[in-house]
């Protein structure tokens, strides 16, 4: 199926707000904060990797990536003393739709059953192989609500993404501590914002620089050369093919139509405020208020 990887882009901005509500909207904190994880990082660490189960902190450095084994070794295993991930599954689960029927929105909003099912069909479609975190999301029980449904299908989405994002540096030669790096280099967040939600001294911020600038990706000042430009775009464009899969089980008419009923959602989400403007993952809303998804 030949269709613009521009495409899987902009679903990504529809679809990753609604998932995101796991992390930044205050039902989601307030709960991880009451059962003992005190701190935003000891909760992000426990949820979001609690599909994979009890598993040790190499694990979760490998899988997310992007964080050093500094911070996450801070975190696990000892948040498995807290709560077990099951609960905080269940956890994760409630809080976001709580979140999301403060916005507004419920099983009745119109088109809200219809955007759950086009997102689970497509993502119940996509392939496993390689997506280790994508796959453990999709192993758990699937909810019984339009609204759970909603949001698990967009965590499914997320992660999926997410995995081929991994994938795509990995073929490169990017490391997780140098993708945060070649990320502020590119534009997409401010370099004071990402060195500090990521956890990097001066010193390791420099060294990932100087491994760039060696590669010929980086200038001296830290700016993305030619050569850093196209590696960067690559990337994103093998992000955004890789995502594609897991649209291909629909046929046009039906993105169409789940483009048509979740913009508005997510219009929703974004006015419930708690989304902030920036974000580690660089969301873009200056189309929002296109539904089509010009197919």
């Amino acid at each position: 199926m030949s269709r613009d990887s521009s495409l899987a882009r902009r679903f990504f901005d529809r679809f990753e707000p609604i998932h995101a509500t796991t992390y930044f909207a205050p039902e989601a904190r307030s709960a991880l904060e009451a059962a003992g994880f005190t701190g935003f990082w000891r909760g992000y660490f426990a949820a979001r990797s609690a599909p994979l189960g009890r598993v040790p902190a190499e694990v979760v450095t490998a899988v997310f990536y992007n964080f050093s084994a500094q911070r996450v070794n801070r975190t696990v295993p000892a948040v498995w003393e807290i709560a077990e991930p099951a609960d905080l599954l269940r956890m994760r689960a409630a809080t976001a739709v709580m979140a999301l029927q403060r916005y507004g929105l419920s099983d009745d909003t119109p088109g809200l059953a219809r955007a759950a099912e086009l997102a689970g069909a497509a993502i119940r479609g996509a392939p496993l192989y390689g997506r280790v975190l994508f796959a453990a999301n999709r192993a758990l029980p699937w909810p019984q609500t339009p609204l759970a449904t909603l949001w698990h299908a967009s965590t499914l989405l997320r992660e999926h993404r997410g995995d081929g994002h991994v994938a795509a540096l990995l073929a490169e030669g990017i490391g997780g501590r140098e993708s945060n790096v070649l990320h502020a280099a590119s534009g997409a967040v401010p370099v004071d914002y990402i060195k500090h939600s990521r956890d990097y001294t001066d010193e390791e911020w420099d060294s990932c620089v100087d491994a760039l600038c060696v590669r010929g990706l980086l200038t001296d000042t830290g700016a993305l050369t030619p050569a850093g430009r196209a590696l960067k775009d690559g990337i994103e464009h093998r992000t955004n093919v890789l995502a594609l899969e897991a649209l291909d089980g629909l046929a046009d008419e039906a993105v169409e139509e789940l483009f048509a009923v979740l913009t508005p959602l997510t219009r929703a989400v974004i006015a419930g405020g708690d989304i902030p403007a920036m974000t580690p993952m660089g969301l873009q809303r200056d189309e929002l208020d296109d539904d089509s998804a010009h197919l």
